[in-house]
């Protein structure tokens, strides 16, 4: 569904740059020293309306979570409510995710999290999916050397698709769940797409991967 257009966007990221800073270009290499207070740096891309990112920065406090989303009419309702909450451990960014080089420093990122995505069902439309190897091999640089990815979706074809994409990319998969609210663990945080699908009694699938060592 198509986020409903909201003319005030701009005007609202510009007021909120402490939670939405204009140029984070800036912060390339530098997160650490001048963002996040040298806290481990968290990754999701794609955080919608900010409930993951929101709970998951409540529950670990010693952690900087940075979420990116790239349509304004969407960032602007994770800005209301991270903006409500008074976490100072959290950093959005109104930016895409199709050169993260310009954003981090290679390592630089503790740990990334993909909340699903979009699954791009057609395949002349698979170089989209952030599951592609183009996009698995900039998660490899950003992160820190045996770094990981939490991937969760409802889409069964995608988290199938994915699974492959990530073996022959060279990772290890360390978790593999068909039904993670079967497993009910404790330390999950359910993002807004999480919440609806599950209550309507469709599983959530979920993998942890770790990337192989760049030589």
């Amino acid at each position: 569904m198509r986020a409903r257009h909201k003319p005030w966007a701009d005007d609202y990221l510009k007021e909120n740059q402490q939670l939405v800073p204009v140029d984070p270009v800036q912060y390339k290499g530098k997160w650490k020293e001048e963002r996040t207070s040298h806290k481990p740096l968290h990754l999701e891309i794609g955080t919608g309306k900010g409930q993951f990112i929101a709970g998951m920065a409540e529950q670990y406090p010693d952690i900087h979570f940075v979420g990116m989303e790239v349509v304004k009419s969407i960032i602007v309702s994770a800005v209301e409510r991270l903006s409500q909450t008074g976490l100072h451990n959290v950093t959005l960014l109104n930016q895409d995710a199709q050169d993260l080089s310009l954003l981090f420093a290679d390592h630089e990122v503790d740990q990334l999290y993909l909340n699903f995505s979009d699954p791009w069902p057609k395949n002349r439309h698979a170089k989209r999916r952030l599951t592609y190897p183009s996009f698995l091999a900039q998660y490899q640089k950003i992160l820190k050397p045996e770094g990981k990815l939490i991937f969760k979706t409802d889409n069964k074809h995608l988290f199938g698709y994915s699974l492959e994409s990530f073996s022959q990319f060279g990772c290890i998969l360390e978790e593999v769940c068909l039904d993670l609210h079967e497993l009910a663990d404790p330390t999950n945080v359910m993002t807004e797409y999480e919440e609806k699908f599950s209550s309507k009694g469709q599983p959530i699938y979920r993998c942890q991967v770790r990337f192989p060592v760049i030589p």
